[in-house]
């Protein structure tokens, strides 16, 4: 949510849908970078939201920062943690993901090329 969030564009009116969007740009990204990218939620989007390009996941349990959680134990099930990229504009997730080994990227910065591509 932290991407989603970056712009004021109302997504709030309809998360569903703010969430759907985003899986859709993900999923541009990856086909063209070809990088392997994972999206975590704080809880199953409703209706479910799938994905044959990219992993949509969620927490096991919905609560406060419970998605940051989440990308935590991700991280440290990695045997090379220093090959991912979290992207996100918390700075306690981002305290967090560069202790375990990760790089972070700032939401609204990888937001902004999302939007840049075709």
């Amino acid at each position: 949510m932290n991407v989603i969030g970056t712009r004021p564009d109302a997504w709030w009116k309809d998360r569903h849908g703010a969430m759907v969007a985003l899986v859709d740009k993900l999923e541009r990204w990856a086909a063209v970078t070809g990088d392997d990218v994972t999206v975590v939620f704080e809880q199953p989007p409703r209706p479910p939201i799938r994905s044959t390009v990219i992993v949509v996941t969620h927490a096991p349990k919905p609560r406060r920062d419970s998605a940051d959680d989440e990308i935590i134990r991700l991280l440290r099930a990695e045997a090379n943690p220093g090959s991912i990229r979290v992207v996100t504009s918390d700075t306690f997730l981002s305290d967090r993901a560069r202790a375990v080994g990760a790089t972070v990227d700032p939401a609204a910065a990888f937001r902004s090329l999302l939007e840049d591509q075709p």
